[in-house]
């Protein structure tokens, strides 16, 4: 794929993420790697009006070559694409649900949500929790490169979830999962549920190794 369609896809997708309410505001951000560096959305900028001609290009270290400034948030993708070297795409919402589980305090700190259904384990898998750092700090790119080498969606306490994937259209289609099971976690909260056991989520495993 061109960078221009790349432009394209990053602008079209996100848009989409915003009309359905899944990163408020300014919220959010979006990058995909290419050969020479990566393309990111521009800090301050609405999901919902990404221009793809103002969309920012790095180089491999991460400096700026062309378009706005990136999010601020760069440093969270660049530390995941360094774990994860076949990530083609990320994205990070600010996604209501997620970010409420996010904030709950009994929740299992390595995995932080059940596997309700069979996509989100194929989707999604284990889901461990990032501590909380404060916007901007440099010690929470550390900690998402510390379990990025085991997992491909972190969940940030009191943020939201970052999500990688092969391609854009995977890591936005992951984190729609994430985000209607959080949903779904939600609800069924004071309720018996029936999570799918350790035996039905090894034989997804077993039956789709390359979505897990």
């Amino acid at each position: 794929m061109r960078e221009t369609q790349h432009r394209d896809e990053i602008a079209r997708l996100a848009r989409s993420l915003f009309d359905r309410g899944l990163t408020p505001g300014a919220s959010g951000n979006i990058s995909v790697r290419l050969e020479d560096g990566w393309l990111m959305t521009p800090t301050g900028t609405s999901m919902g009006n990404i221009d793809p001609a103002r969309i920012s290009k790095l180089d491999l270290n991460g400096a700026l070559l062309s378009g706005d400034k990136p999010t601020k948030e760069s440093f969270l993708h660049t530390a995941m694409y360094a774990k994860r070297p076949n990530a083609g795409a990320i994205v990070h919402l600010h996604s209501g649900h997620a970010v409420a589980v996010s904030c709950m305090h009994d929740v299992d700190p390595k995995n932080v949500l059940p596997p309700l259904t069979a996509y989100y384990v194929m989707k999604i898998g284990v889901l461990p929790l990032v501590p909380y750092f404060p916007p901007g700090d440099i010690n929470l790119a550390k900690a998402v490169g510390e379990m990025a080498s085991d997992h491909h969606a972190v969940l940030l306490a009191n943020h939201g979830p970052v999500v990688a994937g092969a391609s854009l259209e995977d890591a936005v289609y992951a984190v729609e999962e994430l985000e209607e099971t959080a949903r779904l976690y939600l609800a069924l909260q004071g309720m018996r549920t029936r999570p799918l056991t350790e035996e039905q989520v090894a034989e997804i495993h077993q039956r789709f190794p390359n979505l897990c």
